[in-house]
């Protein structure tokens, strides 16, 4: 079993090299400075994508990547968002989509879906995005439209994530920020979501686009103005 040797290779060689970060971890606890939303797509690693040590970031994996509008029913991922935000202070998010996403496939292919009625009930939470590529990009070859579901895709998960208390709070506190991330897997390519709405090449030595930046609360513009 692969898994086995991969584990004896990391007790025997990683683990060695890394101990004292480790010791350090253990001792004194993580302080995360991102959260990052992904695909539980097997291709797509975080960790290796942004080149993170162990306690960089606060990954959460699920088919799609995928948040759930905000709702009082308690879910993985809006609990995952609420520790990562209030309990760790994250002052990043990140919700990062990639080529060749089987999840974003099936809304081509809906009669596969019957027979899986929990995956379906969970891409439910992409529909606005699907219904944007219907409108939109109808026109388009079906590989183009996964292409922009994808995308698009993203940008609605940034949408519901502003929705969810703790994050709409540390965004008008000006505490974290927004990134809308695609990831290729065959060329290794990262388009990032700007503010403008538009997705644009990372390039290593760039500034990071910000989708949503953290901005300054509104009250003392108000107070200002009522008086």
């Amino acid at each position: 079993m692969e898994i086995v040797g991969g584990v004896a290779r990391f007790q025997g060689d990683v683990f060695p090299q890394q101990q004292e970060l480790f010791r350090a971890l253990a001792r004194e606890g993580q302080r995360p400075s991102t959260l990052m939303v992904s695909c539980a797509d097997s291709r797509v690693v975080p960790e290796l994508i942004t080149q993170s040590e162990p306690g960089d970031l606060f990954v959460c994996r699920n088919a799609g990547n995928i948040v759930p509008p905000f709702a009082q029913k308690n879910g993985g991922v809006s609990s995952t968002v609420e520790y990562a935000v209030m309990v760790l202070g994250v002052s990043h998010i990140i919700v990062c989509g990639h080529s060749d996403c089987g999840a974003m496939k099936a809304f081509f292919n809906q009669e596969a879906l019957e027979s899986l009625p929990n995956v379906k009930a969970w891409l439910s939470h992409a529909e606005p995005a699907y219904e944007v590529v219907r409108t939109c990009y109808h026109e388009h070859e079906e590989k183009d439209q996964i292409h922009a579901l994808t995308l698009e895709n993203v940008a609605i998960q940034l949408v519901h994530l502003q929705n969810h208390p703790s994050v709409a709070a540390a965004l008008a506190a000006g505490k974290v920020s927004l990134h809308g991330w695609f990831f290729d897997i065959e060329s290794g390519r990262i388009l990032a979501l700007n503010a403008e709405g538009d997705f644009v090449d990372f390039e290593p030595g760039q500034e990071l686009p910000v989708a949503v930046p953290a901005r300054k609360p509104r009250v003392g513009a108000a107070v200002s103005k009522a008086a």
